[in-house]
This record gives structure tokens, sequence and C-alpha cells, in this order.
């Protein structure tokens, strides 16, 4: 018989872990508390599940600690991802180095790991509310409404708060604190941006390429370019979620959060400047609302419109250069007072999560606690968008399943 190792959670870093720790010859039992395993896979890459980014670097994800995520990644790369998944039959194909399954189906992925896992000395136990676990010199016993599963190692690989429907409820947190773990504030990211203003009610729907500037307390905290998306509370699309995490935390800690839009991303400045200008002098004998009909969504222009404080009627030569200055600000550097990010349930992850400072940046095992393991979400590492977030359950999956099953116990 092999090791003994409990894994607690079923979603991408449990079930990567019971695959690498049962390849590593021991005997695994996975405790999940939905009905099935992976529902969060399900839900990944709208549903097509983008399963990494051949792009790797370390500004991709965010730690408490540095260095931290990157000895992890460097210990289970993107070649052996894509070499794991291509021994469970899973075919990929690249678009533009964001890599999915080539059937475009999360569904095939979960099949494939179910499959496996089957094929393993894994055992699965579903609807399993945890209620305590003990520690010994024997290993853990985990108490549970289905009964006491025993085990050398433990590993959590429980997920975060985010996207809680899934099964990500936060339990996990509670369980690592219990041996003694630090939690950072886990908060929500990858996630939309509420604002102050009353306009964005006449913006909901629209979509505009954008950049995105993120100020905290004035200062440049983060930025991202991409297609934004307005919403009838404030805004959305890729670019916000990749500065959320930023804004969540200063907001948490009750500072003042600003975000600039600049409509025109393509250009400079200078070129914009000069597009405006030119762009004024050919339609002056136009309205306000003429002139920007076809440079912008016209909600969208509406609304700019009225930022910089000009009527739409306006004829354009009366415009003074305080008031074409105003406009040029309002399309370029557009100022949106964010005062919340959007509640768990709409993030993709959380940022915060057991504290990396605790836990061995080889092994992935606890400092604190001999035998016990962390993987995936329940950590405080994050990813942006782009299969990021799951190739650190990938990575991290493998090593603490191997480390689990290959470790020496006391």
């Amino acid at each position: 018989m092999g090791k003994q190792v409990l894994i607690v959670g079923a979603g991408a870093s449990g079930m990567t872990a019971a695959v690498h720790a049962a390849r590593a010859g021991a005997d695994v039992t996975i405790l999940e508390h939905k009905d099935r395993a992976g529902k969060k896979i399900l839900c990944t890459g709208n549903g097509r599940c983008n399963l990494t980014n051949e792009k790797q670097e370390p500004r991709c994800y965010r730690c408490g600690s540095a260095g931290f995520a990157e000895g992890i990644l460097e210990q289970f790369t993107v070649e052996d991802t894509l070499a794991f998944f291509r021994g469970l039959g899973i075919f990929t194909k690249d678009r533009n180095g964001y890599i999915y399954p080539h059937s475009d189906q999360a569904a095939s992925v979960l099949q494939a790991f179910l499959q496996e896992l089957d094929r393993l000395p894994v055992t699965a136990r579903y609807q399993c509310r945890i209620q305590q676990i003990a520690k010994d010199k024997g290993g853990f016993a985990v108490v549970s409404d289905k009964g006491v599963y025993k085990g050398e190692a433990l590993i959590l690989a429980a997920g975060s708060k985010a996207a809680p429907v899934t099964g990500s409820d936060g339990s996990g947190y509670e369980l690592a604190a219990g041996f003694g773990h630090r939690i950072v504030t886990p908060l929500p990211a990858l996630v939309q941006l509420r604002c102050a203003e009353k306009h964005y009610r006449k913006l909901a729907g629209v979509r505009s390429d954008g950049e995105i500037k993120l100020y905290v307390d004035g200062k440049l905290a983060a930025w991202d370019r991409g297609e934004l998306q307005l919403t009838d509370y404030g805004i959305s699309g890729i670019p916000t979620f990749q500065v959320s995490r930023y804004a969540s935390v200063a907001l948490h800690r009750r500072q003042k959060v600003t975000a600039v839009i600049n409509f025109l991303p393509s250009l400079t400045v200078e070129e914009a400047r000069d597009m405006i200008r030119e762009r004024l002098k050919a339609m002056a004998g136009r309205t306000c609302i003429q002139f920007m009909n076809g440079l912008l969504n016209s909600k969208l222009s509406e609304v700019l419109l009225e930022v910089a404080g000009i009527p739409g009627q306006r004829a354009v030569r009366s415009l003074t250069e305080g008031e074409k200055k105003r406009l040029f600000q309002a399309i370029t550097a557009y100022e949106t007072r964010v005062t919340a990010s959007n509640p768990y349930e709409n993030a993709q992850v959380c940022c915060g999560g057991v504290d990396v400072k605790q836990v061995d940046k080889r092994t992935l095992e606890s400092k604190l606690v001999k035998g016990l393991y962390f993987c995936g979400e329940i950590l405080d590492v994050d990813g942006i968008c782009g299969g990021y977030n799951l190739q650190w359950a990938w990575s991290s999956g493998a090593v603490a399943g191997k480390s689990a099953a290959c470790s020496k116990g006391r």
C-alpha cells in the first residue's frame, strides 16, 4: 500500500495534485463538499477552458512574496502542462499564445481528469462536509459528516472565495488558520469595478477600445489596454479585470481610487491632439454631437460631451479654447472615481489567501505543520486574465501532489 494522501477540494489544483500523487505511488482520497468535481473548470474561458498561456512573465502573477510563484512555475512549466494534457488525451490549439483544448469545450478537460482519476488509485468522496481536522504523529484525521478519513499527508486545495456557486466558499481558509497559518485578507480580483458617477446608467452595454490607468491616492498603481465594457454601475472588460485587484486592496485600506481612461489608445497624446484639432477645423460647420459621430460610440459621445460641459447642439465653430481642451481631456483622460469592486460572486479569482511566507517555496509544504501542503487559489497568488490562474493550478497542484507523495513523514 502506498502513502496515504488526503486532498481537500476537487477543483483544478486538487485533481492535478491527486493525479501526480497517485502516479508517484500514493493512495489518494479526495474530499469535496460539492456534488461533483471540477465545477469551476467548466466556467473557465467562457466554457472553452483557456488552459494556459505561452507567454509567461513574472508580472503575470501577483504574490505576497517575490519569486514564490516563479519557483513553482519553473518546476512544472507550460511545456510540462501541454505534455500532461496530451497524456490525458487533450489535443490543444494555440490562439496567439492562448492555449485551449481543440474541442473548445471545458467539459472535455474535466472528463479527461475524471477518466484518469478513475484509472489511478484515487477515491473521491463528494458532498463531504469537513467538521474538524486533527494532527498527530501518524498524520491527519479528517472528521466529516461522511466519516473519518486518515492520511499521512494532507493537501488543502479548497480554492478561494471567488465564484462561490462553484464551491469556492472560503472554508479552506478556516482549515488553514486552524493550523496556525496567517490568512492575507481575500478580496475579489479579476472583477468589475463600481464607480460614483450617475451617467453610467446611460452607458450600459457600450464597448470601446481604451487604456485604463488606476490611481491609488494619486499614484499610478496599474494600467492595461483593450476592449472596455461600460455598465450601468461602472466599468468592466478584461483591462478592468487586470487592474481590479489593486482597486480591491486599496479600497479595503480605505484609500482613494480613481481610474483614468483614454478612449483613443491607438494614438499618442500628440497624435490624438493633432487629429482632434484637424477634425474640429474640418467640421467647424457642424454641431458637437455631429463632430463626435464616427469617432466613438454614440452613447459614449453624449456622455463625454456632458462631462466636458458642452451641449451636443452647440456649433463646433463656437467652442472656446477652454471648451476644446475639456473635450480633448474627456476623450483621452476621462476620470472616474471607483467606489467598490463587485462581490466574490462576480470575481474570477481572489487576491489574498494563505500567506506564502509560511509555505515552503520548493515543495508547498507548510513551514508550521509537517505533512500539510497547499495548492491553487487558497494561496496568496493570483494571475492576470489569459490562462494564468489555471497554469498556477496545474503547476502548484503538480508540485504539491508529488511532494506529498514522496516526502518522508516524521
